[in-house]
This record gives structure tokens, sequence and C-alpha cells, in this order.
């Protein structure tokens, strides 16, 4: 799908808050009401918007320990890899899961209630994932940024 500017300044503002009437982003995006509605219609339709979701105060909802962990896998065969993906994907605990280059192959952000419940799930997850051959974790001392935005290029050609 090819985004125009007024799509891609849309997107910017839903990203930052999508409870925004449409009146009030047709006043940031310089277009009607019915025309953002009618674009807002067409980026979900296209699944440039995937979904809408809140995002949470951690303070207000008990306080979870945030833990980042790089996963090492022993193989990298496709099989394996799809069996791992479905249960990162399918653990609430785990917020966020990267597949990525360099030493790790996942990087993964994880919400726990304390570090028992995050040592529970690590064990858990190497016993029902034998294809994982180590995990390094940093834990989060504090948040400085949190974010789902993704940066779109709002002077890029037409």
């Amino acid at each position: 799908m090819k985004l125009d500017r007024f799509d891609r300044r849309l997107l910017n503002l839903v990203q930052d808050d999508a409870d925004q009437t449409a009146e009030r982003l047709a006043e940031q995006v310089a277009l009607s009401p019915s025309a953002i509605q009618r674009r807002l219609r067409r980026l979900r339709e296209a699944g440039v918007i995937q979904r809408h979701a809140a995002v949470l105060d951690p303070r207000q909802v008990g306080k979870p320990t945030f833990f980042l962990v790089s996963l090492q896998v022993e193989r990298e065969r496709p099989e394996l890899l799809a069996q791992l993906r479905r249960w990162l994907a399918d653990c609430t605990q785990v917020q966020q899961a990267f597949y990525v280059t360099g030493e790790a192959d996942f990087v993964l952000v994880v919400a726990t209630p304390d570090t028992e419940a995050f040592d529970a799930l690590m064990l858990r997850l190497v016993a029902e994932n034998p294809n994982v051959r180590r995990f390094t974790t940093n834990v989060a001392l504090s948040l400085v940024k949190r974010g789902l935005a993704i940066a779109v290029a709002e002077d890029a050609d037409d």
C-alpha cells in the first residue's frame, strides 16, 4: 500500500493516541473528519493498522519487574524455530520478542511480578523448549522510555 504524507502524519498521530476523535485528528492533519475516517478505515483494512492497544502504567497494576532476555538456540531448523516462536507468542509474560542477528537469536522483553516468577517462567521455557541452548538476563532498573510507535517518515516522497 502506498502511503501519502497525510497517511503518514495520521499514522504518527494515532500511534501516540488512538483515542483522538476524527475532528481532533482532522485539525492536525488538515483534512476533513470524514476524510480522516475513510483513511483510518482503509489503513485498517489494508493491515497497516493491525490493532489498538492500551498502554498501562506499571505502577498502577502491581509494579511488575521487567527483564531483557537474550536467548540462544542450539539449531536454527525451521520447525524448531517455529515451535519456539509459538511458545513465545502464547506466553503472556513475554511482552515483546525479536528474532535478531548477533550472538543471541532472540531478544525478549519479559514482565513478571517478581524474580521468583521470572525464574519459574525461565525454567518452564527451557523445559518445554529443549532447543534453547542458553539465555542471559538483564533486569530493568528503571523505565526511561516505553512506546510501541514506529517512526513513519512524514517527508517521504509521495
